[in-house]
């Protein structure tokens, strides 16, 4: 995994980009949604602290398998086709939003949330990926923890 700089054209669905402090843009060449990928690219990030924001494109259809948090900032949700539900834990209470084509949504910094997508729908998101944290989703509510550890119980 690395930032490059690049000007042809990119494909947000396998190549995010970062942006980054002073404006920057840049591809980041090699993710992977793995553990080392991942570290690679927070180290490659880590100068742009809080500020950094990773924009790409999800496609899928059905509900999410996992919980999210991004503690370092809000998160942009834009639904670019399809329909897609947004459903935020807020103290225990489900907040569900529902997007249409060109809708979007703001996903508070810290707030537990999972998309869920009916039929084949696409997804633009800008993320603070600086800390996020994943959970698998069962039928609780995220900060209830049940049976799910958490980074901190390693």
């Amino acid at each position: 995994m690395r930032l490059v700089n690049e000007h042809n054209a990119i494909d947000l669905r396998t190549t995010p980009v970062h942006l980054g402090l002073g404006s920057t843009a840049k591809p980041v060449e090699g993710f992977a949604w793995d553990p080392e990928a991942l570290q690679a690219y927070s180290a490659a990030v880590a100068a742009d602290g809080a500020e950094g924001r990773m924009v790409m494109i999800f496609d899928g259809d059905g509900p999410g398998d996992h919980w999210e948090s991004h503690p370092a900032g809000d998160e942009l949700v834009v639904c670019l086709s399809g329909s897609v539900t947004v459903t935020r834990d807020l103290d225990g209470v489900p907040d569900r939003v529902l997007l249409g084509p060109g809708e979007a949504t703001i996903n508070p910094a810290g707030v537990w949330h999972a998309v869920d997508m009916t039929g084949l729908t696409s997804i633009l998101t800008i993320t603070a990926g600086l800390g996020t944290d994943h959970r698998p989703r069962t039928d609780t509510h995220p900060t209830e923890r049940v049976g799910v550890p958490g980074p901190e119980a390693s």
